[in-house]
């Protein structure tokens, strides 16, 4: 799949047409007795493109990639019906935290974002706007068919397929829905990858962010959010 920033270019929405009340601009009453004009779209978000993340040196990047992987928090975020895989992962019988696999509450805290199964496109924004805030590195795991070919939402109206064209996959995992095993193996994998220094989509969104509004705002037509949201 081709990503030229150069060849696709995206152009900005009216998001004052989408604008959701809290949103909007407003003035506000400072203690001192002074208006302050509010601007959430500015105020509470980045204004930024993302950037490259340049590994650093040999020994050092290569060190930094062994913890990396070996320390994969994980955004809790049920995004489809895979999300039922994953608690039995807390428990004794899979024990993830064997392998240095944690669950986190919030986007801040997390590293690791697993896409489990289905997305539809309301979720698909939120799932967008999460992956946004997360620092980076950061690595998404896709969880299921839907997100490989659409599954048996494959000509749903409210659902997408091929999540790669949406967000950068670095680990997909077969099956509907794939055991707890076959996570844990989709987690062994990325660790790999990352010891490897090959776990870089993040930078690739990063490379090729145009590419990716594009295809986001073809199928979100209510987009009222901005588009640097960490």
């Amino acid at each position: 799949m081709e990503k030229d920033m150069n060849k696709h270019k995206f152009e900005d929405l009216d998001v004052d047409k989408f604008l959701a009340p809290e949103n909007e601009k407003r003035s506000v009453l400072a203690p001192d007795g002074s208006i302050v004009e509010v601007d959430p779209l500015k105020d509470y978000f980045c204004q930024d493109r993302p950037e490259v993340q340049k590994p650093r040196s040999g020994p050092v990047e290569n060190f930094l990639n062994w913890a990396r992987a070996e320390s994969l928090w994980v955004l809790g975020f049920g995004t489809g019906c895979g999300s039922i895989e994953i608690p039995p992962l807390t428990t004794p019988r899979f024990d993830m935290f064997r392998y240095g696999v944690q669950m986190r509450a919030t986007p801040r805290q997390s590293n690791v974002f697993v896409i489990s199964g289905y997305l539809s496109v309301k979720t698909l924004k939120r799932a967008i706007r999460a992956y946004e805030q997360m620092p980076s590195p950061k690595y998404i795991i896709a969880l299921g068919s839907c997100t490989i070919n659409g599954g048996m939402y494959y000509d749903s109206y409210n659902t997408i397929n091929r999540l790669d064209a949406y967000m950068p996959v670095d680990v997909y995992i077969a099956g509907c829905m794939p055991r707890p095993e076959a996570l844990l193996a989709g987690f062994a994998k990325l660790k790999e990858l990352i010891k490897a220094g090959k776990a870089e989509k993040a930078n690739e969104y990063a490379e090729n962010f145009d590419w990716y509004k594009t295809n986001q705002k073809k199928i979100i037509k209510d987009w009222n959010m901005p588009d640097f949201n960490w």
